[in-house]
């Protein structure tokens, strides 16, 4: 069975519910033609029955009530009967004067006083062959030879000239009916008045009666199934056509619509076999085009964040190189006499062993989580803050920065804030923050320690703000200051023995202890780190 993917569902999905809609529209136009087709038949039959309106109008006009006609079968029928008689009257000239003249055989019966058998009028005699022919005359003459003068069509033919309408199953005069201003029956067919077709019979504007006409009941002639027969089968080819057409532009837009789809699944394929340069095409504004550029976004991150990896791994490789080539040389030159073990040599061995140390720290500490192994307890952070800047007076002193901690010495005589969390990690913070200026700051510039506890924006929080002078940072390069292994300006990281891991580590240090840590440009010229944490609850 072939896969069915989901354009496909939902084109099948769309073609079943199609034909469905196409099977019910077809079965109730049919249902709806046939049932609708008698009443229709009715509309037209009864605006064709005006000539008998008149009768009974003038007869309304004459009588000035119905009641010589309430169930007078007779009356009505000679009402009926006597529209036809007039059109024969009529059509016993032919416009120029000229009588209508009967064939010989009629008026040889008429003479003879011999008429056609009820309901005929066709000509045959009573063996049913031809009619026979006239008697010979004292002329001698021979039944083919003689003449017979014509007679004029009379005026009202016999009542044998017609058959009866009524006696016809299918006339229309067995389904009409007269009906009375009220709308009751006066004379004619019973019909329900629900379905019935009427057409009023008006006097000076005044409604005095109804002429009612039942529908024919079903399809009673081969010209009525004829024609619900050819109506059905357009509404059946049209139904046939519109669902080709629906089904060829259901497949269409579902190529359309799930084609970002596909190119996403493939994309993302391609993500998870290591190609992270992959990238989607996007257009328009809708869910689809969000998603697209969602994962284009994914995928940069990605991408970056690889190069970040594959970058950080050489220079970490660089880094363990270095301390190791160093220690190797010294040891190697122990080895081959040319140094002798004294006190430097064992201080130089030191400093790069505690150089691996650090860096190895660094991983172990990107690696973990820092909520995992907090050991909490009451801590004050300006305390631990003036620690690290104690430990690190020397190494600013040397490198000519000045720090103004005047803030961190005012509050700190004041009121000592405190804040529930791991005094040695929140150290670990105080003293990246400082390595990092000591790193990036140049020789001669400053850092300017600000401290806000509980302000108007702050909250319940203590907030510390480090300011540092030039160099600054690219503005691009602050949002993913933060991130695991980036490090901005390599060489000069390098140089300075960065890792890349320091301010990653602040922040999910920070961030385990409920608080926030953020960068931005320095008034002075440097980087801005402003850190909050929230107060611990006081008794």
């Amino acid at each position: 069975m072939p896969h069915l993917t989901l354009s496909r569902k939902i084109f099948l999905a769309l073609a079943a519910l199609l034909i469905v809609l196409l099977i019910s529209f077809a079965g109730l136009s049919i249902i709806a033609l046939q049932r609708g087709l008698g009443s229709y038949v009715a509309e037209i039959e009864i605006r064709r029955m005006d000539w008998l309106a008149q009768q009974l109008q003038k007869y309304y006009a004459t009588n000035g009530d119905w009641k010589g006609l309430h169930n007078n079968d007779d009356a009505w029928r000679r009402l009926q009967m006597g529209r036809m008689a007039a059109a024969l009257d009529t059509a016993g000239s032919n416009g120029n004067g000229d009588e209508r003249r009967l064939p010989p055989w009629y008026e040889y019966r008429t003479m003879r006083g011999n008429p056609p058998p009820d309901g005929g009028g066709g000509g045959e005699g009573a063996d049913g062959g031809r009619p026979p022919p006239p008697p010979p005359s004292d002329s001698g003459l021979s039944s083919p030879q003689l003449e017979l003068t014509p007679r004029r069509l009379p005026t009202v033919p016999p009542p044998w000239f017609f058959r009866d309408p009524r006696d016809m199953p299918d006339s229309i005069f067995q389904r009409l009916a007269l009906l009375d201003a009220h709308g009751s029956r006066v004379v004619g067919a019973e019909v329900d008045l629900a379905n019935a077709a009427r057409t009023p019979i008006r006097r000076d504007r005044t409604v005095i009666g109804y002429l009612a006409l039942t529908p024919l009941q079903g399809l009673e002639s081969e010209a009525d199934r004829a024609f619900v027969a050819r109506q059905s089968g357009v509404i059946v080819l049209t139904g046939l056509c519109g669902l080709g057409f629906a089904l060829v532009l259901s497949w269409l837009l579902a190529r359309r619509w799930f084609r970002p789809i596909d190119e996403l699944t493939q994309a993302a394929q391609d993500v998870a076999r290591g190609r992270l340069s992959t990238r989607v095409a996007v257009q328009g504004s809708d869910e689809l085009a969000l998603l697209g550029r969602t994962f284009n976004d994914m995928a940069q991150r990605l991408d970056t964040m690889e190069a970040s990896r594959r970058a950080w791994l050489a220079d970490a490789a660089h880094e363990l190189r270095t301390p190791l080539a160093a220690m190797r040389a010294e040891i190697e030159a122990l080895q081959d006499g040319v140094r002798t073990f004294d006190e430097r040599t064992a201080l130089r061995l030191h400093r790069q062993v505690i150089r691996l140390g650090q860096l190895v720290d660094d991983l172990r500490s990107s690696m973990r989580e820092p909520q995992n192994d907090l050991l909490t307890a009451t801590v004050f952070p300006l305390s631990l803050l003036k620690e690290a800047l104690d430990h690190t007076r020397d190494r600013f002193a040397a490198r000519g920065i000045t720090v103004d901690r005047r803030a961190i010495d005012r509050i700190g005589a004041s009121a000592q804030p405190a804040v529930e969390g791991d005094a040695h990690r929140l150290h670990q913070v105080f003293m990246n923050l400082l390595e990092n200026t000591l790193a990036y700051t140049d020789q001669g510039g400053e850092l300017h320690i600000d401290v806000l506890v509980d302000g108007a924006w702050t909250g319940n929080r203590i907030t510390l703000v480090f300011d540092d002078s030039a160099p600054g940072v690219p503005e691009a390069e602050l949002p993913r200051l933060f991130d695991r292994l980036f490090r901005g300006e390599t060489s000069r990281s390098r140089e300075l023995g960065g890792s890349g891991l320091g301010l990653s580590i602040c922040r999910a240090t920070i961030e385990a202890h409920g608080g926030t840590i953020d960068a931005s440009a320095s008034p002075l010229g440097g980087l801005r780190l402003t850190l909050t944490l929230p107060l611990a609850a006081t008794s």
